[in-house]
């Protein structure tokens, strides 16, 4: 019985040790034959036959040394063609600067010219309503904020919540600002009719001295007093008999609603007399008169 003779165990024919990119096989072959083999084919065929390179008849040369001389020549002709407009364009743009230098200045003088006749008419509003009020003159010209007022009274300053801007849900949401903690234009319509029925002889709010055809309102999220926005905070100045004022204020319905504002929504406010308070006169008037009707008692 013979037994078949194993093949000796020789470590020296084993396979070596595989690259490190054999797991990239297609990265590798894109590689190394970065060029298409249809585009490496034509080329050698080409260079084979003579015709790869620069050309090398007369004819091709003379065709090739046009195409550049041409090349050149639109070029050159395009930076001259700018060098020369670039002067036309500063030369327009200086006098557009201009134009619109004079239009501003134009208009400057306008506004001049409007708040001069503004300031004119008003004065004579004053005047008419001075000379025709009769033994009451001072006292309508008070009341429809003609004139200056100085005296004891109340200050007054409303402010935003301090999260104001954080927005938040609530009744008061759904009335046109979209945060709780904003005040309004119907909460300062309350304050300056709760200062009203309190006594107070002349209101403003943020300088803008307020008559009986003021208008508060909102735009958008702005108060308006007669059409001119107002920035918090809000100051609102009386002049009254100062102690008796703020007690009355305090004491009405108004001044419990500006509590409520404060306690349930966050909104600021400070209340403190004041012994020389200064409103200015209302920026614009309008001067009506009324007329008895004939054979009227």
């Amino acid at each position: 019985m013979c037994r078949m003779s194993q093949p000796p165990n020789n470590r020296s024919s084993a396979p070596g040790p595989s690259r490190p990119d054999a797991s990239m096989s297609l990265l590798t072959h894109v590689m190394d034959h970065s060029l298409d083999e249809g585009y490496a084919e034509a080329s050698a065929r080409r260079a084979a036959e003579g015709t790869a390179g620069l050309p090398r008849t007369l004819k091709a040369k003379l065709a090739l040394a046009a195409g550049l001389v041409l090349a050149a020549m639109v070029v050159t002709l395009g930076a001259a063609q700018a060098r020369i407009e670039a002067p036309v364009l500063a030369k327009e743009r200086e006098e557009l600067i201009d134009r619109v230098e004079r239009a501003n200045a134009d208009a400057d003088g306008l506004e001049k010219e409007i708040e001069s006749l503004r300031t004119d008419v008003s004065g004579r509003q004053r005047a008419a309503l001075k000379q025709h009020g009769g033994d009451q003159g001072e006292l309508v010209a008070l009341l429809s904020g003609a004139t200056e007022v100085r005296g004891p009274g109340l200050k007054l300053v409303v402010d935003d919540a301090k999260d104001a801007e954080q927005g938040g849900g609530g009744p008061r949401e759904s009335a046109g600002f979209s945060d709780t903690g904003r005040v309004r234009d119907r909460d300062m319509q309350r304050i300056v009719n709760g200062l009203w029925q309190a006594g107070a002889e002349a209101v403003s709010i943020n300088g803008q001295r307020l008559t009986s055809l003021s208008a508060i309102r909102a735009a958008g999220d702005a108060i308006l007093v007669d059409n001119k926005p107002l920035v918090p905070p809000y100051e609102v100045l009386a002049v009254g008999e100062k102690n008796r004022l703020r007690t009355d204020f305090q004491d009405s319905v108004d001044g419990q609603y500006l509590h409520v504002l404060q306690e349930n929504y966050g909104i600021r406010y400070t209340v403190s007399t004041e012994d020389d308070v200064r409103l200015p006169a209302a920026s614009s008037l309008t001067v009506r008169t009324a007329e008895p009707k004939k054979g009227a008692s």
